[in-house]
């Protein structure tokens, strides 16, 4: 059985060049593909605060074409370049999309993302 890739419009680009979907749904899961705050031009959004704001807000905008929203996420994986120098200020901005009753979460550090400069990828999976 396979999955129902999930692609908004303004992601067909990626969805092309990179070979993978934004979301795909399986079943009653909308499992979401990791990601990363960069700006139109591609590049990592050199402010953490916008650029972890860019990746919830790209999640959102997953989440609204598969027709839910953060309430419906289930469990949240987070991956961080210098993770314990920045968990506060992602915690911060993760408050501003996700409330109680809180997904389960993994944050894990890692070396490196994508593109440099990137500091966080999150990747999420959502229950209808």
């Amino acid at each position: 059985m396979g999955g129902k890739a999930v692609i908004p419009a303004g992601m067909r680009g990626s969805y092309e060049q990179f070979q993978f979907a934004p979301a795909t749904r399986a079943g009653d899961l909308l499992i979401l593909s990791g990601q990363i705050g960069v700006g139109p031009d591609g590049n990592a959004i050199p402010d953490l605060e916008a650029q972890f704001t860019r990746a919830f807000e790209q999640i959102g905008e997953i989440l609204r074409e598969a027709g839910l929203s953060f309430a419906d996420i289930v469990d949240l994986h987070t991956f961080h370049v210098g993770l314990q120098a920045h968990l506060g200020a992602f915690m911060a901005v993760k408050s501003r999309y996700i409330a109680e009753p809180f997904p389960s979460w993994t944050a894990i550090g890692v070396s490196e993302l994508a593109l440099p400069g990137i500091a966080v990828e999150i990747k999420a999976t959502a229950a209808y």
